[in-house]
């Protein structure tokens, strides 16, 4: 038997914070060999940290990254276990993204990225240079300093596996492992049995899988130990690294670290027999055949062993009963929360303010920040330092305490403000007031008319005439006034309540808006600028309305928020109009859509990629069994107009976390103009040209399922 045990990571690393990502990375190496690892793999970039995007462009990025890798290789860090450093480097005047690998204070070689991850939240080709020769490894001059503290002049550079004395392996990096023709294939026809994946991977629900199955089929049928080594946390942006860092043998999965945790550094760690490898492989004769007419790769030899002789000391990693898959829920109380956490430690600020209405979108933000403080309660209860000394910094603790309940730390940190109208509910406000007690929230309930009337005296004042509501005869343009202008008031209370409430409160430091606007609203431009959905950072502006509303359900049984199901069950509405027997106003109405349609266009039109006419098509199949080509002209017409219109409100969407598909996100996501025809002339005709042709041919079909209607029908669920 060759028994090799390896240990992989999920590191909580900070873009350009180099200070903290070192102390992780040395930690980490430092649980690796504790567990007797003599393989340590790190996520993709985790020197520099994977998002520091326009940084990488910077020399001292790359200086930086230099002088960390020397701190590492000049400590014991390497002694006798082998490790991969994520890292950019400058070859020429190319930058490459890089995996070092290092072992007994010496770099072995340096691995390219030869595939970059350019499409979605991505544009690693923006920052890096994709290796593209292929056929052999080059010599790479090190820089003058690390050649001097190393004594070691070249490495070999690009595409390549290392030799052991008793194993082969390799690194592939991310991206390369999702290409059609993955490295792995020929490696593993190279022999190379263990092979390791440095990943930058964010989270999205319900995409877990996904990465898991990529992961099973690049062993299941060609043998082999993949690891798998990922970012976990908020490294400064919009994206949250959702960890599961993973072993897989032969196509089972035999140790699988959290998707969501508060951790900086967690080891996943696994002892494989690579005897196994090999009699799988010798079993497969097509395995055998391919395997005799190869390819040849580059290698380097490595004279060392790294697998230990039969120990039954050792027990060997077996294969895991049940893979560990968050449902969508949960992923939209853990994913969330801990970004908030990040971003909350990391920021300066004391704490969260949110606007709560006691509508859906603002009590699931709500829920979710009651769910971090939980998070954070129980991760030191076990033993988490780094989380309690974040915990008593941010709530101002002395004299020994720390958190120990949720909803006391929640106090300390959450303010909730309740800003009605005369057009606001008593049931809101009441739903608002409950679940503020729930999560512990220093509340606040306050009346903006006051300062609504004496805008709208201004208004008179320099223009003689004050608008009314529609309910009361006024027009649309009088109508949408007087909405606009109480979302904006309340935009301009709740930042003057966020920077001086702690003042109020005798405390240090300021607080973060929260924003609560879904990411339907904001595709349909459900929203008004510079509203109350303006803020610092939204949890919730990628998640879909169908999704939350889920997740309240989930809430109020599993996070003991129970009031957030009387919440759920409320129909939506923004609550700007008066409230008259005869009228209440309406979410979907407004819209003119429902939810659910809009979950629908959403997806077409990102996900699949249509415009006008394709949807039309497509929609004609998905819902031709109940509305006409004409109605569903109407709608794709009526979905176009106002996502055309409202588009320009996507370029000052707050800063969102990523958790959706189908975000319209402007500023780093869907990267589409703002400035349309809302008439859409041509498309539309041809629309009209479609109709006129169907109602004329009535052999039509209209059944479900062809093409990619299904990932596109009713169901907002389907195709994902």
């Amino acid at each position: 038997m060759r028994l090799l045990k390896v240990a992989t990571c999920n590191l909580n690393q900070w873009a350009m914070e180099f200070d903290t990502n070192l102390k992780n990375i040395k930690e980490s190496i430092i649980k690796a060999k504790e567990a007797g690892a003599v393989i340590r793999l790190g996520p993709e970039l985790e020197i520099t940290g994977y998002g520091c995007e326009d940084h990488f462009l910077e020399l001292d990025t790359i200086s930086h990254a230099w002088e960390c890798l020397k701190d590492l290789l000049l400590g014991d860090w390497t002694d006798g276990i082998l490790c991969s450093f994520g890292m950019p480097v400058i070859k020429g005047s190319e930058r490459y993204n890089c995996q070092v690998l290092c072992m007994n204070r010496k770099i072995i070689m340096i691995r390219a990225k030869m595939w970059l991850a350019n499409d979605g939240n991505y544009r690693e080709l923006r920052w890096f240079t994709a290796w593209k020769q292929k056929d052999q490894l080059e010599e790479f001059q090190l820089p003058c300093d690390i050649s001097e503290a190393l004594q070691q002049k070249t490495v070999p550079f690009g595409y390549g596996f290392m030799q052991f004395l008793d194993t082969a392996v390799a690194a592939e990096i991310c991206e390369e492992l999702f290409t059609p023709i993955p490295p792995h294939t020929e490696l593993a026809l190279n022999g190379v049995e263990v092979f390791m994946n440095a990943s930058g991977s964010h989270h999205q629900l319900r995409k877990l899988d996904l990465r898991i199955r990529a992961f099973i089929g690049a062993t299941h049928t060609r043998g082999g130990v993949y690891m798998y080594s990922n970012h976990q946390g908020c490294d400064g942006g919009r994206l949250y690294y959702d960890g599961c860092a993973c072993v897989v043998v032969n196509g089972d999965v035999v140790a699988q670290g959290s998707q969501f945790s508060l951790r900086d550094v967690e080891v996943v760690v696994a002892q494989i027999d690579l005897d196994a490898v090999a009699s799988l492989r010798g079993s497969i004769s097509s395995f055998q055949e391919q395997a005799s007419c190869k390819r040849s790769v580059a290698s380097v030899d490595v004279p060392y062993k790294l697998c230990r002789p039969f120990n039954l000391q050792m027990s060997l990693s077996s294969p895991l009963k049940e893979i560990k898959y968050h449902s969508p829920e949960e992923e939209i109380a853990f994913g969330p929360g801990c970004w908030l956490w990040d971003y909350l430690r990391r920021s300066g600020a004391s704490g969260f303010l949110l606007p709560l209405s006691g509508g859906a979108d603002s009590s699931s933000v709500a829920g979710i920040v009651g769910c971090m403080c939980q998070l954070v309660v129980k991760e030191i209860a076990n033993g988490d330092e780094q989380v309690k000394a974040d915990a008593i910094r941010i709530g101002h603790y002395t004299d020994g305490q720390f958190p120990t309940d949720s909803k006391e730390f929640a106090k300390r940190i959450f303010y909730t403000v309740y800003m009605g109208t005369e057009n606001s509910s008593d049931a809101t406000r009441s739903r608002a007031k409950l679940l503020a007690d729930e999560i512990g929230s220093w509340h606040l309930d306050v009346s903006i008319d006051t300062v609504v009337s004496s805008f709208l005296s201004l208004f008179q004042t320099l223009t003689g005439k004050r608008p009314r509501y529609k309910v009361d005869g006024g027009s649309n343009s009088e109508n949408l006034g007087l909405q606009n202008i109480q979302a904006r008031i309340r935009m301009v209370l709740a930042f003057m309540l966020a920077s001086l409430l702690p003042w109020v409160h005798s405390k240090p430091g300021f607080y973060l808006v929260l924003g609560s606007s879904n990411v339907d609203e904001g595709l349909r431009g459900y929203l008004t600028k510079y509203d109350c959905s303006s803020a610092d950072i939204n949890p919730i502006g990628s998640i879909s309305k169908q999704d939350l509303r889920i997740f309240l359900r989930w809430a109020a049984i599993h996070l003991g928020f129970s009031s957030l199901a009387e919440i759920e069950a409320a129909p939506p509405t923004a609550e700007l109009e008066p409230i008259r027997s005869d009228y209440s106003q309406l979410d979907e109405v407004d819209m003119g859509m429902t939810y659910e349609e809009l979950s629908v266009y959403g997806r077409m039109r990102k996900i699949f990629r249509c415009g006008p006419v394709s949807m039309f098509k497509n929609l004609c199949f998905g819902w031709g069994s109940k509305l006409s080509p004409s109605e569903v002209a109407e709608k794709v017409k009526h979905f176009f107009k106002y996502y055309s219109i409202n588009r320009h409100k996507m370029t000052v969407l707050t800063p969102s976390y990523h958790a959706e598909s189908y975000s319209p996100e402007d500023n780093r996501f869907d990267l589409r103009q703002f400035l349309y025809n809302s008439r859409w002339p041509y498309q539309f005709r041809k629309i009209d040209e479609l109709v006129n042709e169907l109602s004329v041919d009535n052999g039509a079909s209209t059944s479900n399922g062809v093409g990619i209607v299904a990932a596109g029908s009713a169901d907002p669920k389907a195709g994902l």
